[in-house]
């Protein structure tokens, strides 16, 4: 699943993180968090978006000081102690504001005796507390509680570093249930038929009313039944994992969670796996705990084929990530950004300024750069599954599924969904480099000016500049590469670009003007154990290009 993200100043973001990690003293007053005066009724837009953002920086800065002992008439116990871990200084009060901001904590140590649980918070690593934490709710929206996961084949969090790589558990073919289990009462099972345009729409409505939404309810993920058709019907795919709850009265739909084949390579290993994305539960049906259901039967049909192995993401932290990126954002129409409040105003800066610094050359630089065809497909699949291989987690792909993930189809998806361009050598004609980026809207809530924000999302790229010696001249080109598709994704009407710390991306996320957002993206493995994985960020959670080479896999 793709995480609602937006950007923040990061100013404020790497001080606060900075101070935590490094353990400094220097304390901030609590009247940051709460201390801005109401706006008068009928104040202008621009100042609404910059007091509001101003509140989330010092909110954010100084909970996370206050959590950590940094700050507050509390952490004088913390701040006596002599660890090196900024974790084990927490406090009884800052464990307890802790566990509110981060709920998937909270309930990994539910029903344990309050000095058990302290403990082992304790015993954590800052970071992993850090990319877990929400001070703005984010982590909220949970697929289910720890509890659940507890009961499944997946990684814990106080496991030894030293593992055996592999199936966490043998599935026995025999054992696996022919039925699901019992439904809810006044609900039932349904294997949703996508091929019909009505069942795609009832999909459709249901993730776009109750799916993906920032912290702030600002902005919800828009999944429109061209991009659904795209995500869903890869080469493949089976109508049975496209698995559906109705109320049995009304048969509406209030549920909903799907998957794909892919081949993922982890490691060495090769694996026939799944992609798991899209589970949705009505939000008046949350209390109802369908979510822990719905992973219960997707797995069983997907086990059914003989597939034990899952790959699925999420903007919560569950036991347990294999790795974890970061979002970053590249302004393709700051004005609109700011406006609706998805770009911050720096403090030091003006409108002018962040319109004038996030212009782009109207013209692409890139000799022999064109549309991606069809002809293309067997070159494009030859270079991408080379360039992969230099990435721990990533998938193999045919040329059918080249096909279908790069190539625009209007017999399947009437709307554009997915952008491909390659660069062709103009003496050879070899396609040396190839880039896409694919569209998911946002619905902007609450606006009078903007409905939505038209979202372009960094998908596949290579480049036969990764296999020089050293990498000499990757960076560079990179960068051009990346410039060019600002341009065309400017010219095709977005309005910001979107990418992860994965791949590649961090020797081009500064360079060309990415701002870091407030998503994070864990990746998760369902029945396998493998050592975590770099997600191209370090301890303090900023872009790292020393820590490429882990996920290569992009997930939607």
């Amino acid at each position: 699943m793709s995480e609602e993200s937006k950007e923040i100043d990061p100013k404020i973001e790497k001080e606060a993180v900075n101070e935590i990690l490094d353990d400094q003293s220097e304390r901030t007053k609590q009247a940051q968090d709460s201390g801005d005066d109401e706006l008068a009724e009928g104040s202008s837009t621009d100042a609404v978006a910059a007091n509001s953002a101003s509140k989330k920086k010092k909110s954010k800065k100084g909970k996370l000081k206050k959590v950590f002992g940094a700050g507050g008439k509390d952490n004088v116990e913390a701040r006596s102690s002599d660890s090196t871990n900024p974790a084990s200084k927490m406090t009884k009060g800052m464990i307890e504001q802790l566990l509110e901001m981060n709920p998937s904590l909270k309930s990994e140590v539910d029903g344990m005796n309050a000095d058990n649980a302290a403990e082992k918070l304790k015993k954590l690593d800052v970071a992993d507390l850090l990319t877990g934490m929400s001070v703005s709710g984010k982590n909220q929206k949970d697929m289910a509680s720890y509890k659940f996961w507890q009961t499944q084949p997946v990684p814990r969090f106080d496991e030894a570093q030293q593992i055996e790589e592999g199936p966490i558990e043998i599935v026995d073919e025999e054992k696996v249930r022919k039925e699901p289990r019992p439904m809810h009462e006044g609900f039932e099972w349904v294997t949703m038929d996508l091929t019909d345009s009505a069942e795609v729409e009832e999909v459709f409505e249901l993730l776009n009313g109750h799916y993906v939404e920032d912290g702030e309810a600002m902005f919800r993920l828009h999944y429109s039944a061209s991009f659904l058709n795209w995500a869903l019907k890869s080469p493949g795919w089976r109508k049975e994992w496209h698995v559906g709850v109705r109320a049995t009265k009304s048969r509406k739909l209030v549920a909903f969670i799907s998957a794909v084949p892919v081949t993922l390579r982890v490691r060495a290993n090769v694996l026939q796996s799944s992609e798991v994305n899209f589970l949705c539960v009505h939000k008046k049906l949350r209390s109802k705990r369908l979510a822990p259901v719905l992973i219960q039967e997707i797995t069983r049909r997907c086990n059914l084929l003989g597939v034990y192995q899952a790959i699925y993401t999420g903007g919560v932290v569950l036991p347990k990530p294999v790795s974890s990126c970061r979002y970053f954002h590249r302004s393709l129409d700051w004005l609109k950004l700011y406006e609706v409040g998805f770009s911050p105003l720096p403090s030091n800066s003006t409108k002018a300024r962040q319109i004038t610094r996030n212009h782009l050359p109207s013209n692409t630089s890139t000799p022999g750069l064109r549309s991606m065809q069809k002809s293309d497909v067997s070159a494009v699949q030859d270079l991408l599954q080379r360039f992969l291989k230099r990435f721990l987690m990533a998938p193999q792909y045919s040329k059918e599924e080249i096909d279908h993930w790069l190539l625009h189809d209007e017999s399947i998806c009437p709307e554009q969904v997915i952008w491909s361009y390659v660069v062709e050598d103009p003496n050879s004609h070899k396609v040396t480099d190839f880039f896409s980026f694919y569209n998911l809207e946002s619905l902007v809530v609450g606006n009078k000016k903007h409905d939505c924000v038209r979202a372009a999302y960094m998908f596949y790229y290579a480049t036969e500049k990764a296999f020089e010696p050293n990498e000499s001249g990757l960076k560079e080109r990179l960068n051009a590469l990346v410039n060019d598709a600002l341009i065309l994704a400017k010219r095709a009407g977005f309005d910001v670009f979107n990418a992860l710390t994965l791949l590649d991306n961090p020797l081009f996320l500064e360079a060309q003007k990415f701002g870091a957002g407030d998503g994070q993206l864990h990746f998760y493995l369902y029945n396998y154990r493998t050592l975590p994985i770099p997600g191209g960020v370090d301890a303090k959670n900023n872009v790292d290009d020393q820590r490429r080479g882990g996920v290569g896999v992009v997930m939607l």
